[in-house]
């Protein structure tokens, strides 16, 4: 387990930017989540916007440390990893993802986790982790609210890839971009967003989303104890994890 990734912060104008930075693909691992989950609790209530970004040139985040899910680490990484999501959950922020690259797994949990996703043109997001034999328990959560429940299908049961023209189709993604105007394209909707009532931003959103009738917090314990307790207990999870590792193919034994 690597400690060498890093987050960057930098705040102006009640906007707060993160920036992934672990080379080459930005995979979060134990310690990432621990420096992210430190961040948001120093700026969550001195921050009206939180922008997440991937540093380098190969995308936004590839996922969440594989090694991470043997199982003398794997409740550890999945309280470390859902409770950013808890704190996004609760804080009182509009989020946005500026999305290049590779948007896979985890990392695409949290880009979809924003309030709005804008995406380079060349961008291609994914949940491959059935192809692990485990799942992701916020996307399992999240995305039928998202996208709908046939998406939702196609997402988590097949874990292929989509590009960003797909995914802004199905409704993961707020808009897409030609790559070199992400930014300035978050620039532009944060300026936007700035004109506005940060207080009737705040309650909006939080209205939104109780009228989608999601009880987040709630699913999510209930995905945690599946995940933990029903899959990675079995001998396949063990054995997708361990192909990952030996970068060779899964045999799975249906038990």
């Amino acid at each position: 387990m690597s400690d060498a990734g890093t987050v960057h912060v930098h705040t102006e104008k009640r906007t707060t930017w993160i920036t992934l930075d672990r080379p080459p693909l930005n995979v979060i691992d134990i310690p990432m989540m621990q420096s992210l989950s430190k961040v948001l609790y120093d700026v969550t209530g001195r921050s009206d916007f939180i922008v997440f970004q991937g540093a380098g040139e190969k995308g936004f985040c590839s996922g969440v440390e594989v090694r991470d899910h043997v199982p003398e680490r794997v409740r550890e990484m999945l309280a470390g990893f859902h409770g950013i999501f808890r704190q996004l959950w609760r804080a009182d922020c509009i989020t946005i993802a500026s999305v290049h690259g590779y948007c896979l797994g985890g990392g695409c949990e949290l880009a979809s986790f924003c309030d709005f996703v804008i995406s380079g043109e060349s961008a291609f997001f994914g949940q491959p982790e059935i192809r692990l034999g485990c799942f992701p328990p916020v996307a399992m959560v999240l995305y039928p609210h998202l996208v709908g429940p046939r998406a939702a299908m196609h997402l988590l049961l097949t874990g292929r890839t989509f590009s960003a023209a797909e995914a802004f189709q199905m409704g993961l993604v707020t808009r897409v971009v030609a790559d070199d105007s992400v930014k300035q394209e978050v620039d532009c909707l944060l300026t936007e967003l700035r004109s506005l009532s940060p207080l009737i931003l705040r309650r909006l959103r939080r209205e939104l989303w109780r009228d989608c009738g999601l009880d987040f917090e709630k699913l999510l314990s209930e995905a945690e104890e599946m995940y933990l307790n029903e899959v990675m207990t079995t001998e396949d999870a063990a054995e997708g994890v361990r192909a990952f590792i030996e970068k060779r193919a899964p045999v799975w034994k249906g038990r």
